[in-house]
């Protein structure tokens, strides 16, 4: 009998001792990375076959305190080293040394290498050793002064299934890919995905544990040509590993990448490895993952950012897995990266979390657990938009070894498992309470702020159900009417444009998304507006941005009507969509004084306030705005309406710097002002704001009225305050009309503040 050592990736002694387990040896960690079992040449020969996460198989002849060199020469020489070694044999040494007096890795190496000539010359009754025959590698470590003596029998590390010939960029270990699968919760009769599969190697193992296949079947160990050891033991091995019943996989285990390359090798790979016909391999992009299986399981190595891609680009992905996995609500994810804050980068934490070393870099497995396939329910209530079982997450973990893995949170409490012996045995645990799904799903109190929404926004409707027939086609049918559903939504002609003002929420991105999902279902049911014409977005608040920032670049735009004109809004790719409904109103007062008049709009947008000025008749207009594409905006708009002409003027440029450059004098008689209340734009030095710029803004304005002339001001700033002293001395007249210009559907009243200002 000997002393045997398995040498595992740190992090996966645990799973390695399980193994030995299920092979029948009493095994026990032994040290990090080594775990220690006693057996016969027949065990030797059953580890290197059927172990999966074990590195190589070490025989231990010898362990004792060592300080310095003549103890640990004496050591070596002292060991019967010709039962191990024939007098032909080539027998290298390797060494380590930690935490040791002796440190010097070479001169152990020396010193070991020495003794064992001095035996072997000896015992032999031989003056050379010519090491031309078979290898008998040894390891020299020592670990806080005491030595320990193995031999190799593996030879090339035991990931070298022989299924692998040309390695793809950023491999990943087959011995490590074994054990992220026997860690996860899956087992043969639930689905299997790998969406970042590289050459394949998660899907391969996967597949060959289903299949109970020996890893080491195929290939060669050093130790079969040791006469010691014996052929016996391994050819009764081998003979054993065939005859051992092969398992049965329910469904085909699919891996995608983006890479066809690697694609390539993985095919190939999974032919030599026998298990071509139950892995699929698919080109694919991370988002377009999917699935109509229930209860599968995401065992995955997306690139790290470290060798592979731009740090922005991954992150980037990364914030995209809580939105793709919050598809398969029933499923489990277990993802290694080297990423450290995935928590943070997809906005949760996970059920549980372990340590590895893939290359010498450090990883994390996060484990995200969903529900397990006895409770039906889940995936019931995630139809019904999620309303499950219980608000916070339920921690529902096993009470026993955990291997080393934290655990964070509630979910699918892992299984042992499945091992070479027994790859598809299930639990026989009863029942327990089940969690939410792992991404995703909506809380109690989140499903009742949602149909309260909808029977808020159900009865607005049908309040306002009369504005089309009136000749009102683009309004506002909701805005912050409940609090927890800070929303905004406004009808564009059978279209709906909905702004989700920046609040603090408990949700992660996937419950947020599933949220706006139910939120788009209530406001498709209470307006009769197909979902794919319900426009979403994130309405910040105001800081370092412009007046109105862009979100997409679709160029999704439309026409849409308003007091018998035509405009082209856009509601996808702008938080503002190009019409401003709530000075509905305004634009009316201005197209009944138009008539004749020299009119000038300043921050005019998209030109709104000058199509309704040249229909009112308008003797000509003036628009100015910093952006080329508001000014071509705007001339399509006119263009729109059969308006377009050269009475028409449109100046790209700083209003302040316009109005500074133009002499004074009667130029106009009615002009719009409606500023923005902060903007920074590259195009000029100064940065604005409507609390501390509108003075000169105003006064300058009116010193190119005509007397009698009119100018319309307004501004969405709640905090506004004018400075009535300084134009009353430019010699204005001032009156806030601000309840006449806000439309009636408007529930804040404050949505802005108006003025008309008369030039005296």
């Amino acid at each position: 009998m000997f002393d045997i050592l398995a040498v595992t990736n740190f992090g996966l002694e645990a799973v390695a001792t399980r193994e030995l387990k299920a092979l029948g040896y009493d095994a026990k960690g032994a040290s990090t990375g080594r775990v220690l079992f006693r057996g016969d040449a027949r065990a030797v020969a059953r580890a290197n076959l059927h172990l999966r996460t074990a590195d190589r198989v070490l025989i231990r002849l010898a362990s004792f305190p060592c300080r310095d060199f003549d103890t640990l020469f004496e050591g070596v020489k002292a060991l019967p080293w010709e039962e191990w070694i024939p007098a032909d044999f080539a027998f290298p040494v390797d060494g380590r040394s930690v935490r040791s007096q002796l440190s010097s890795v070479p001169a152990l190496q020396r010193t070991v290498k020495k003794g064992i000539v001095q035996r072997l010359l000896a015992a032999h009754r031989t003056q050379t050793l010519p090491e031309t025959g078979p290898t008998v590698r040894i390891e020299i470590s020592l670990l806080h002064d005491t030595a320990t003596l193995t031999l190799d029998t593996s030879g090339p590390g035991l990931h070298k299934r022989g299924y692998r010939t040309t390695p793809g960029e950023a491999a990943l270990k087959e011995t490590l890919a074994a054990g992220l699968v026997l860690l996860s919760v899956w087992r043969p009769d639930r689905p299997l995905v790998d969406p970042f599969c590289g050459t394949g190697t998660i899907a391969i193992e996967a597949a060959m544990i289903a299949r109970n296949l020996a890893p080491g079947l195929h290939r060669a160990f050093d130790a079969e040509r040791w006469p010691r050891l014996g052929e016996a033991a391994w050819r009764e091995a081998r003979d054993e590993a065939l005859a051992q019943p092969r398992g049965d996989l329910a469904y085909t285990i699919h891996a995608s990448d983006l890479d066809e390359r690697a694609l390539g090798l993985a095919r190939r790979a999974a032919v030599a490895a026998g298990v071509e016909r139950d892995v699929h391999f698919k080109h694919q992009p991370f988002d377009q993952l999917h699935s109509r299986a229930e209860y599968g399981c995401i065992v995955t190595n997306p690139p790290y950012g470290v060798r592979l891609g731009e740090d922005a680009e991954i992150e980037a992905l990364y914030r995209a897995m809580p939105l793709v996995f919050r598809a398969l609500p029933t499923w489990s994810f277990h993802v290694l990266t080297g990423r450290l804050d995935l928590e943070q980068i997809v906005g949760q934490k996970a059920t549980r979390r372990r340590k590895f070393y893939n290359a010498q870099i450090e990883c994390w497995y996060f484990q995200f657990l969903g529900p397990r396939p006895n409770d039906r329910s889940v995936s019931e209530k995630a139809e019904r938009n999620g309303e499950d079982s219980g608000g916070e997450q339920t921690d529902v973990h096993d009470s026993g070894e955990t291997d080393g893995a934290e655990s964070v949170r509630g979910g699918e409490s892992p299984e042992e498992p499945s091992v070479a012996s027994s790859p598809s045995g299930r639990s026989t645990r009863p029942p327990r309470l089940q969690p939410s799904p792992a991404f995703g799903g909506l809380r109690d109190r989140d499903a009742r702020e949602v149909r309260e929404f909808g029977a808020c926004l159900t009865k607005n409707v049908r309040h306002l159900r009369r504005y089309p027939s009136r000749g009102i086609t683009c309004y506002r049918v909701y805005e912050r009417d409940q609090v927890d559903v800070p929303l905004i939504i406004d009808l564009y002609e059978g279209r709906a444009h909905v702004a989700e003002y920046e609040r603090e929420h408990s949700r992660t991105p996937a419950q947020q998304a599933d949220w706006w999902d139910a939120v788009k279902r209530e406001i498709a049911a209470a307006t009769g507006i197909a979902p794919d014409q319900i426009f979403t977005k994130e309405k910040h608040r105001q800081r370092d941005f412009t007046q109105h920032e862009k979100v997409e670049h679709t160029g999704h735009a439309v026409l849409v009507h308003e007091g018998g004109l035509t405009f082209e809004v856009n509601l996808r790719d702008y938080i503002d969509t190009g019409l401003f409904l709530d000075h509905r109103l305004t634009r009316t007062m201005v197209r009944e004084q138009a008539r004749n008049e020299r009119f000038l709009n300043l921050f005019c947008y998209t030109g709104a306030f000058t199509v309704y000025a040249a229909a009112g008749g308008a003797e000509s207009t003036t628009s100015v705005d910093l952006s080329n594409t508001y000014l071509d905006w705007a001339k399509r708009n006119l263009a729109h309406n059969s308006l377009a002409g050269t009475r028409h003027r449109f100046v790209r440029g700083d209003v302040l710097e316009f109005l500074r450059d133009h002499p004074p004098g009667a130029h106009y008689d009615l002009a719009v002002v409606d500023p923005p209340t902060y903007s920074r734009s590259k195009a000029t030095e100064e940065d604005w704001d409507v609390a501390e710029d509108h003075t000169e803004l105003l006064t300058r304005t009116l010193a190119l009225m005509a007397p009698g002339g009119t100018v319309y001001f307004s501004t969405n700033y709640r905090r506004f305050k004018m400075d009535e002293a300084a134009l009353a001395a430019a010699g204005a007249s001032i009156r806030e009309i601000s309840t006449q210009t806000v439309p009636p559907e408007y529930r804040n009243r404050r949505i802005h503040r108006c003025w008309r200002i008369t030039k005296g």
